[in-house]
């Protein structure tokens, strides 16, 4: 991908997830935002994006993070939010076992702890291998957690599952979890 797109998409996710309001753009039920109000903010702010642009960058981002609305006019993060934001998802049976990735030095504090949300509103889990290593690389050696989702699921735990794949709990105790390999 191109280096304008990566900052595009750079933009969005900082905008549509952490800090809408440093472009004056408030975010909608849902999480939604009018995409010609997003289109004027961003030019107001110095950061231009055409609809083409736009468009193109939603269809073509690699981790699915943005999506429209049926009519097109409204835009969205699907998940990974900082600011406080209902995303309107129904709880889900999820698969039986789900993978986190993570940095190798992580580990210890995730076996004693579990995984922990921190700063977003929930853990984030894939249903392959490869995804979670791949998230896991982004914070170093990567080592994945196999996550016993359907234990957690018959113990109360609710999942849910954004638009583009990633389910979503608001923690996973150390008891579910098991290292890959």
């Amino acid at each position: 991908m191109n280096n304008r797109v990566v900052k595009v998409s750079k933009y969005l996710s900082k905008h549509l997830r952490h800090s809408p309001e440093r472009i004056a753009l408030v975010l909608q039920v849902g999480g939604w935002v009018e995409v010609d109000k997003l289109l004027a903010a961003c030019n107001k702010n110095g950061f231009a994006i055409s609809r083409e642009e736009l468009d193109f960058v939603v269809a073509n981002n690699d981790k699915k993070r943005f999506s429209f609305d049926s009519t097109g006019q409204l835009i969205r993060a699907n998940q990974g939010h900082s600011v406080e934001v209902d995303l309107q998802l129904e709880p889900r049976l999820p698969p039986s076992i789900l993978y986190h990735g993570t940095g190798r030095q992580y580990v210890e504090s995730i076996l004693e702890t579990g995984l922990l949300k921190m700063s977003r509103h929930h853990v984030h889990l894939s249903e392959n291998i490869e995804t979670a290593t791949n998230v896991g690389a982004r914070h170093g050696k990567p080592l994945v957690f196999i996550v016993d989702a359907v234990k957690m699921y018959e113990d109360g735990y609710v999942f849910y599952c954004s638009d583009n794949g990633v389910w979503l709990v608001d923690n996973v105790p150390p008891q579910y979890l098991k290292i890959n390999g």
